[in-house]
């Protein structure tokens, strides 16, 4: 399959080059390891609402949830430290592999970052499934937590590697596309097994499947061109691009990746490197994008969704179900983002979907504030419960054609080669930190903040919408390379950025 030729548009360099079905069907084997980060996302809520799993690991939760006497308020039922460490677990163990992995993904290329995160997870999930004590289970949660680092660090990168610009955005949502179809898929799964007695056992143990994939398909992937040549494998890297781009004459785009390579060998130390003032821009979105992302409360949705809506007073199956729906509406709004992506751009998805978000937050807040008050007693009508279910799901669908693909895009786009896996570690970290974080404490914010809590996050949704309108520049169809020509356009980046560096640029592009 071949499309048209494709240009880098007039704001970058411009490269021959055609949609091969070659490089379609290598990003979709990559992207599946989104499916790890996914299936644990949205597996994790369904099997901590279920009660077989609550009475043989938390069994001071279930007496908790079952108590009727009033002294606890629905707010409160589920707040439980060592469950929300069962949780939160996993995101500490991805910050710190990310750091691995990023040293791993220079070194050794991409797809073996790829591989390890798939083993880690598989090993994982088989221990968590097969689990008989709360050590047994922590253990497989932290193996978890080094799969999804490894995964989370190496498979954007690789993919924003492999595709050509005009189409970068659309490849790169691929990793979304998946973590959204693991999300909807593990909810599906939660859904069936709730009422066995062993049902946490699949739903944990079936994990494995996504891991064995990604640990297969990598055998058969090949590197990115930019990996290869980092590696000083020039020769396999011209074929690779020459495959993946199908033309033979790839002679421009080849030679501006070499001397961006040689440009690259010359920093000894990529982690001190980006804390230069040159890469400030870079450092700046690598922090503030994941930090953002996360405060925009959608895993309070994602991981929490079926213990959510139990506290609202939805029944067990009426849990399941109403994360079930939020699953497939994240999935069908990722399909905007990608279609639309690379034809209207980075910055206009940001907007809207934090105009979105940000009334949708407001309108939940203010419905379980009226319904529950700060007394947490209350409860929701079927016709209630249904308008809130349905501003929920507007508000996953914002996210999931914004901040959620677009957080790992845009800092897997704008990093140059010597600071690559240095900026992706960094996001990835970020992410993982203010997951664990929120993941943390949560059940305890929803037991203190209550209805504010809602409140809280659509704050946050006001600042980062803000933000972006200020100094977020347009990162859509230019070559990963030539980004620097952005920062020096934009009215407060290009103080940092120096005029040799986009000078370099133009003499390669010559």
């Amino acid at each position: 399959m071949a499309g048209g030729v494709l240009v880098a548009s007039t704001n970058g360099r411009q490269y021959e080059g055609k949609v091969t079905m070659f490089v379609l069907v290598t990003c979709l084997v990559a992207a599946m390891g989104g499916l790890l980060f996914g299936y644990d996302l949205g597996i994790t809520g369904g099997v901590t609402s279920m009660e077989p799993f609550l009475v043989k690991f938390f069994p001071g939760v279930y007496k908790q949830m079952k108590d009727e006497s009033g002294h606890e308020s629905q707010y409160c039922k589920f707040d439980n430290e060592l469950l929300t460490l069962f949780t939160s677990s996993l995101y500490l163990a991805a910050l710190i592999a990310s750091f691995f992995a990023s040293t791993t993904t220079r070194m050794l290329g991409r797809k073996a970052s790829m591989f390890a995160g798939g083993l880690f997870f598989l090993i994982g999930a088989l221990l968590n499934g097969f689990a008989v004590n709360i050590e047994m289970l922590i253990i497989g949660r932290l193996l978890l937590g080094f799969g999804v680092g490894y995964c989370n660090q190496s498979v954007p990168v690789y993919l924003s590697e492999m595709a050509p610009a005009k189409i970068r955005g659309a490849l790169n949502m691929g990793f979304q596309m998946m973590i959204t179809i693991g999300i909807l898929g593990a909810n599906i799964i939660n859904y069936f097994t709730s009422n066995l007695e062993s049902g946490w056992r699949i739903s944990l143990g079936i994990g494995a499947v996504p891991a064995i994939l990604l640990c297969i398909g990598s055998f058969f992937l090949g590197d990115t061109p930019n990996s290869m040549i980092e590696r000083g494998q020039k020769e396999g890297a011209k074929k690779m691009l020459q495959k993946i781009r199908g033309i033979d004459n790839v002679d421009e785009e080849f030679q501006d990746l070499i001397d961006a390579s040689e440009e690259a060998k010359k920093v000894k130390h990529p982690w001190k490197n980006i804390t230069q003032l040159r890469y400030r821009p870079q450092l700046t979105f690598c922090s503030l994008i994941p930090f953002f992302q996360q405060l925009t409360g959608i895993n309070v949705i994602m991981f929490y969704a079926p213990v959510l809506f139990k506290t609202l007073g939805f029944g067990n199956n009426a849990s399941l179900m109403s994360a079930v729906i939020t699953g497939g509406v994240n999935v069908l709004a990722t399909f905007v983002s990608i279609f639309t992506v690379d034809k209207f751009g980075r910055k206009i998805l940001f907007l809207e979907g934090g105009v979105q978000m940000f009334i949708c937050q407001i309108i939940v807040g203010s419905m379980i504030a009226i319904k529950f008050g700060v007394s947490g007693e209350g409860s929701f009508t079927h016709i209630e419960a249904n308008l809130l279910l349905f501003f929920i799901c507007l508000y996953v669908s914002a996210f999931a054609w914004s901040w959620g693909p677009l957080g790992w895009l845009v800092p897997s786009e704008i990093c140059s080669l010597e600071v690559r896996s240095a900026g992706q570690a960094t996001n990835v970290a970020v992410n993982m930190l203010f997951t664990f974080f929120i993941a943390q404490v949560f059940l305890t914010m929803l037991c203190h903040l209550k209805f504010g809590l809602f409140f809280f996050f659509a704050g946050f949704v006001l600042i980062m919408t803000i933000f972006i309108v200020m100094f977020f520049p347009e990162t859509n169809n230019v070559p990963i390379e030539e980004m620097n020509k952005v920062w020096k356009s934009h009215w407060f980046w290009t103080k940092f950025v120096p005029d040799g560096v986009v000078d370099q640029d133009h003499k390669a592009a010559a």
